[in-house]
């Protein structure tokens, strides 16, 4: 039992960061706050997401480049132009990395203004700190796990925010249901986001990517903007009004 409360806290917290740091955030800028609550976001992003730490601009610059490009050539992950998931995973993986060091040219329509903390992101994703998480997961399921199956949740623990955007970028482009007709194959994969806290309201984000609030019917329900308000009202961060 420990091992999966250890596992779903990974899973919900990480994704939490992905979705409201990353995504909302450093992508889209739904709203602002503080250098100060910046810097902090930062931290809890790797310590939530530990050996599979994403930066904030390497994961802002491309995503966005993934809404400019959606299932064309150009899009860093598409169902469409990779043959299978995992050719889709180390395609992005190397697209990320290029970004995140520089090591290619971007237009500046897909940079500006995507929160950067360049000293702390060479810490956060330098080997020593993906291989010092891996053991503290490693040492953590050595104490606590009561049975041989459980051993099978540590590549899910070292590979987490990976996975998370295996389901969007490959499942929620196949499987689920679309409220909007858009230029791409962006499906909704659950009425009730459980398990993906609104990230799964894939085809209404690609609909309207200025909203904070990724759900737009009755019962899709956004549990991340649900914590963005009350975020909010504390003036911890300030929504802006969507675009689109």
């Amino acid at each position: 039992m420990t091992i999966l409360i250890f596992i779903a806290i990974l899973w919900y917290t990480g994704l939490f960061f992905q979705t409201f740091f990353l995504h909302r955030y450093a992508a889209h800028q739904t709203f602002t706050m503080s250098k100060f609550a910046e810097r902090v976001c930062f931290f809890l992003t790797w310590l939530f997401q530990g050996s599979n730490y994403l930066s904030a601009y390497g994961y802002g610059v491309m995503h966005r480049m993934h809404h400019a490009y959606a299932d064309t050539e150009k899009d860093p992950h598409s169902p469409k132009y990779d043959a299978n998931v995992f050719t889709m995973m180390w395609r992005t993986k190397n697209i990320y990395q290029d970004i995140n060091q520089k090591r290619i040219a971007v237009a500046d329509k897909f940079t500006k203004n995507v929160p950067q903390w360049e000293s702390f992101d060479k810490f956060a994703s330098s080997r020593v700190s993906r291989l010092v998480w891996v053991v503290l997961y490693t040492a953590f399921f050595a104490v606590f796990a009561t049975a041989w199956w459980q051993w099978l949740f540590l590549p899910v623990a070292y590979l987490m925010a990976p996975i998370h955007g295996v389901i969007i970028n490959w499942f929620a482009h196949i499987y689920g249901y679309r409220n909007f007709e858009v230029s791409d194959t962006s499906k909704n994969l659950l009425p009730v986001d459980f398990l993906m806290m609104g990230e799964g309201y894939h085809n209404n984000h690609h609909s309207h990517s200025g909203r904070a609030n990724f759900g737009i019917k009755w019962h899709e329900i956004d549990p991340t903007y649900c914590i963005m308000v009350v975020l909010d009202k504390l003036h911890f961060i300030k929504l802006k009004k969507a675009t689109s």
